[in-house]
């Protein structure tokens, strides 16, 4: 009787073992979400978006202002090219004054002006060049024929050619150096007149206009810049006031 009572006890042991095991933990619904891989990394792109807001703000930012693409780094190369610095006060050299370097200035187009910082958003962003994704200010006024058609390209100034090339990207190129540490540019040229060393009379022809790769769809114009002293004027400013 004894060796039959042997077999239920064990049946009722296990039973109770199996009764008394603790049931599997189930992971509640917050860390179930924190297990998926997605989720810190979301968490650490949102609270980097919410600092970069922050800073953002933080800058002063105008939002009636809207910002030209690269804006930030125009407005740089413009500053670092000497444009906020007073306009040109020496505008005559050897008893001239600064012309425009074609033969009837009434009879052009400025085709892009010089890039004025104080200017309002579109005029800045009509005196952009933009270029292989660059943006740069444009230091100087382009002019061109109303038909489009090339013309002679005069010296602003007497003074001494000191580069008469091919640029890399603005077609032919002529400096010429004057008085009062004055030097006028003229870019997007072809048939040069002149060449490095010669000494040239306001209103004589030293190329006509041509085309250039950094601004390829304004057709034959010409890039002309001032510099004093190595900074870049406004070329519009200077001639109309001697007017």
């Amino acid at each position: 009787m004894n060796e039959g009572n042997k077999t239920p006890r064990k049946i009722e042991e296990s039973h109770k073992s199996i009764a008394g095991t603790s049931p599997a933990v189930r992971p509640t619904g917050w860390k179930k979400f924190l297990s998926k891989r997605w989720v810190f990394p979301a968490a650490y792109m949102a609270a980097a978006a919410i600092i970069v807001t922050i800073l953002w703000l933080n800058t002063g930012k105008d939002p009636q202002d809207p910002a030209i693409p690269g804006q930030a780094g125009v407005e740089s190369e413009a500053a670092s090219s000497g444009q906020e610095s007073p306009e040109a006060s020496a505008v005559l050299a050897n008893g001239e004054t600064l012309r425009w370097p074609v033969e009837k200035i009434e009879d052009m187009t400025t085709l892009m002006p010089f890039y004025d910082a104080s200017a309002s958003v579109e005029e800045r962003a009509a005196a952009t060049v933009e270029y292989q994704n660059t943006f740069t200010p444009h230091m100087a006024t382009d002019l061109a024929r109303e038909d489009g058609q090339s013309f002679e390209v005069l010296a602003a100034l007497s003074g001494t050619v000191k580069v008469a090339a091919q640029s890399p990207t603005n077609g032919y190129e002529v400096q010429i150096e004057h008085p009062n540490g004055l030097v006028t540019v003229y870019q997007s040229l072809t048939d040069l007149k002149v060449k490095a060393g010669d000494e040239v009379e306001q209103g004589d022809v030293i190329a006509s206009a041509g085309h250039s790769e950094l601004e390829p769809g304004e057709g034959a114009h010409v890039h002309f810049e001032v510099r004093e002293n190595g900074v870049s004027v406004n070329p519009n400013k200077l001639i109309k006031s001697e007017e």
